[in-house]
């Protein structure tokens, strides 16, 4: 019998790809494969309308040598560049928008969580986090407690989050606009580094291989957060806290060290983090990426809750857990890495030759399903259309506008005291930003962060910008303007440009004028980065921004990677102070208060 329509819009499926998946199968799916189906078809994990205009990008650098590109989009969890020395950085941007919108404090903290096993997933060490914040204004007459409730729970999630795993938080930017309310825009960045020949891999390439789920227990939370929450506008959202993940950070930490220190044993073949989709996300796309497939039995995963299904299991989105591959002769070894960290770890499967996912729940069968079906969402080339008055905004005379009242002085005093202007230092002095012990540059002190590579000379400086409201007078030109100013903000520091990530924070696609901004933004980016030879190694795309049919700005975010051939030995070599003097208007953000504008 077809499938309810309401059981279609919980998993965010259209009727038009429920009958795509029956034409891939021969059969009606399950409810558990239909499940997988509709994470791994989410606007998340599968890009459905923006994987046809990602491919504008270029993800190799026309320089060869240094800056070297190791690892593009959609390779594996992260991009990867050469820095020289036979080291390379590991780094990639992500957001988490949807989950930060319902709780702000744990979806920010499991946003940085997130991204850091992005990281950990190449092998790198993590060594520095970044973050593009949008929120409404603090003082709207009819958003601002919410405004003020969502901008400081996200501020603390990330602070907690961070600090407690060791991390150093050593940029980013703020950004007020009314878009924003009350749908905020998260976006988190993580750089790592490795010796470049050790680059880990997700692709589960021997048969035979077991699959060992290291980290936390599973339990209900983050059920259906990529399709529930990312691949809908927020006021479908309702009633959907459950579906944001609770984040453990001094887990993470062990889990960190754990991983890192069997990666070193030789005997990991693939490494894939649980994030978006949970397991399920992570056993296919490691089987996808290899063409093989996966037996798992899900009555060996961990479990911190009783009575939980095999649908609760597979599409779980608890944080803190890796999947690992490794021989099955080395396995004992492995768990023991894992013991000495007191990291739970559990043989569940192994990998087989077969391209199929095989999913048991002890002896019964539970899904049987294709990996290339599950593995390739459909993807939707549409017509954008700007609409006329994002054209007369983009026409008007400037010499049309009023003078503000109350002349230069008074002007400038009010521009200083603007949220988009004033100092956020009491954001980031909430943040570990000397942890590591590799900080040259710190937040407020540069236009980018500068951090030393211990046993180098060198040093690299990182950055991360966007401007939605350039882009929404004119999307190809702010798009390019994005790009700009990350690669500007590097060479202020004395810092080459070698290559990009990006996340594209639009509103729903579905709508000609947004999709007409996501492509037009992209295409400029791709431009801007082909002109400055930046190329574009990783990223992530977060659509259905948008609260009562008000889409947010249309906002391209940028994260860059320069390098310094020498590294300044101290901040004052780079004429910078430590910290920087309170402004007019700083942000006030107390440590145990709501934020306010002064």
């Amino acid at each position: 019998m077809p499938v309810a329509p309401e059981i279609l819009d919980e998993i965010a499926l259209t009727r038009a790809e429920y009958d795509l998946i029956v034409e891939r199968l021969g059969r009606e799916p399950n409810p558990v494969e239909l499940g997988m189906f509709g994470a791994l078809w989410s606007e998340h994990c599968g890009y459905k309308h923006s994987r046809p205009l990602l491919r504008m990008f270029r993800h190799t650098r026309q320089t060869p040598g240094i800056g070297a590109v190791l690892s593009a989009p959609g390779a594996e969890n992260a991009g990867a560049v050469d820095i020289g020395d036979g080291l390379a950085v590991a780094f990639k941007v992500e957001s988490h928008n949807h989950p930060s919108a319902v709780e702000p404090f744990q979806g920010a903290a499991t946003g940085v969580g997130g991204i850091v096993r992005d990281i950990l997933a190449m092998g790198a060490r993590p060594v520095a986090l970044l973050n593009s914040l949008r929120f409404g204004p603090p003082d709207d007459p009819q958003h601002g407690p919410r405004n003020r409730h969502l901008f400081g729970g996200v501020v603390r999630g990330i602070s907690w989050y961070g600090n407690c795993i060791g991390v150093p938080n050593v940029g980013g930017e703020i950004a007020f606009d009314p878009s924003y309310s009350p749908n905020p825009l998260v976006n988190a960045m993580c750089v790592g580094l490795i010796e470049k020949d050790r680059l880990a891999s997700a692709a589960a390439r021997i048969p035979g291989s077991v699959l060992l789920l290291a980290g936390a227990a599973t339990g209900r939370d983050g059920i259906h957060g990529a399709s529930g929450l990312a691949s809908r506008t927020f006021e479908e959202q309702a009633e959907l806290r459950p579906t944001v993940q609770v984040g453990n950070p001094f887990l993470e930490k062990t889990l960190i060290e754990s991983c890192l220190e069997a990666i070193d044993t030789g005997a990991v073949l693939a490494l894939q983090d649980l994030g978006a989709a949970g397991l399920t996300s992570a056993a296919i796309e490691s089987a996808a990426r290899a063409g093989r497939g996966v037996r798992i039995d899900l009555s060996q995963v961990p479990r911190r809750e009783t009575g939980m299904t095999p649908y609760e299991v597979l599409l779980s989105e608890s944080q803190e857990r890796m999947l690992l591959a490794v021989p099955p002769e080395r396995a004992a070894e492995i768990r023991a890495v894992f013991q000495r960290w007191d990291v739970e770890c559990r043989q569940i499967g192994q990998v087989i030759p077969e391209p199929e996912a095989q999913i048991y729940d002890g002896p019964q069968l539970v899904a049987h399903l294709p990996v290339p079906a599950l593995a390739e969402a459909p993807a939707y080339r549409l017509q954008g259309q700007p609409t006329a008055d994002d054209l007369a905004q983009r026409d008007a005379p400037l010499d049309a506008l009023p003078l503000p009242p109350g002349g230069p002085a008074q002007a400038l005093l009010r521009l200083l005291a603007a949220p988009n202007i004033a100092s956020k230092q009491a954001v980031y002095r909430q943040y570990d930003h000397q942890v590591q012990t590799n900080t040259v540059a710190g937040p407020g002190a540069a236009d980018a962060a500068v951090l030393r590579v211990k046993g180098t000379r060198k040093a690299i400086a990182l950055a991360i910008d966007g401007n939605g409201r350039h882009c929404r007078l004119d999307p190809y030109t702010g798009g390019q303007i994005a790009v700009a100013e990350a690669c500007r903000n590097l060479s202020c520091v004395g810092a080459r440009p070698l290559a990009l990530t990006d996340c594209l924070n639009f509103g729903s696609p579905l709508r000609p004028e947004i999709y007409y901004q996501l492509e037009e933004c992209i295409r400029g980016m791709a431009d801007a980065s082909e002109k400055l030879d930046a190329p574009i190694v990783s990223g992530n795309v977060s659509l259905f921004n948008e609260t009562q049919g008000q889409a947010v700005l249309p906002t391209p975010v940028v994260g860059a990677l320069g390098l310094l051939d020498h590294a300044p030995p101290t901040v004052g070599a780079l004429g910078l102070l430590d910290h920087a003097p309170p402004t007019v208007g700083a942000l006030a953000l107390p440590d145990h208060a709501a934020p306010t504008v002064g």
